[in-house]
């Protein structure tokens, strides 16, 4: 059975991980606090050669983008050290690292979908410290796999689905920004892209596998129109009905800089594997019927 490591125990992507190997038969060995602690990269060392893994998933990150303006040589341990000491290890290991990045190391101000071949220029401290992650990994190994990724949700931990839908139970219409596009992704469907990949590059060295990808859920939208969508998903599912107002990002001022556009084509990930999420639409369906469906 395939051994594969994974960074973070209560994280939407490692819980999916775990959700999902699972079902497939894969041992999915998830280690966190207070085993390890990425704000000390040294405490990796130890706990990632006992697992003896076959493949380490890289998914546990600091991501408080706000916070992150003020404790930037926090989020640079985590984000930035922390994944350049498990690429070492992986490659004293001889074993391949998949590693979860963002659109964040983006400035977003392409008018199309980013690429792999765009040059990134974060305009924020979380998005230096995730491309300092990505960096220190392709120097540590080239038997790597980057996957950059965007708008996470899921049923697991806190994302915008869940704010939305816990603040519309007491609010009857609410403000969301409607000039940041992106494509909003579920943590699910981030795993099963993963665990796909980890089990390709465990048993073929094909150098065209590594490197960098975009992993996306299909489909684009602004976080107004996603928060729309969420709404009417809800009341299809007998939740009282909610107004959107659009508003610009002007009139929500946060400390940390967003792109405007998060978008990332994920064509490469689908030529080289052929892998696709699925539209975020579908996804999201899901994501409620667990949500709210589910917990009648």
């Amino acid at each position: 059975m395939m051994r594969i490591l994974v960074t973070g125990k209560e994280g939407q992507v490692d819980t999916s991980l775990q959700t999902l190997g699972d079902k497939l038969g894969l041992e999915i060995i998830r280690i966190g606090l207070p085993e390890i602690d990425l704000s000390q990269p040294e405490t990796l060392e130890a706990p990632v050669r006992d697992a003896r893994p076959d493949v380490i998933i890289s998914s546990a990150a600091y991501t408080t983008v706000d916070k992150a303006e003020t404790e930037a040589e926090l989020a640079q341990t985590i984000n930035g050290d922390a994944p350049g000491a498990l690429a070492r290890l992986a490659a004293e290991l001889d074993i391949p690292i998949l590693h979860l990045s963002t659109d964040y190391v983006f400035a977003g101000d392409k008018h199309g979908a980013y690429d792999e071949t765009d040059t990134p220029a974060p305009a924020s401290v979380y998005g230096k410290t995730k491309l300092s992650g990505e960096d220190q990994i392709r120097a540590a190994t080239d038997n790597h796999v980057i996957l950059r990724t965007a708008w996470v949700y899921s049923p697991y931990g806190n994302n915008f689905v869940k704010t939305m839908l816990r603040l519309g139970e007491t609010r009857d219409e609410l403000n969301v920004v409607a000039d940041q596009y992106g494509c909003p992704t579920y943590a699910p469907e981030i795993a099963r892209a993963l665990l796909a990949v980890a089990q390709q590059v465990v048993i073929d060295r094909d150098p065209t596998l590594r490197g960098t990808f975009h992993l996306t859920g299909q489909g684009e939208t602004n976080w107004a129109e996603f928060a729309e969508a969420i709404f009417a998903g809800a009341e299809s599912r007998g939740r009282k009905p909610v107004r959107i107002k659009p508003i610009p990002a002007s009139e929500y001022p946060t400390p940390a800089k967003r792109p405007a556009n998060s978008r990332l084509n994920g064509d490469k990930l689908d030529d080289t594997y052929g892998l696709r999420l699925d539209p975020w639409r579908e996804s999201l369906d899901d994501c409620l019927d667990q949500l709210i469906t589910a917990t009648r």
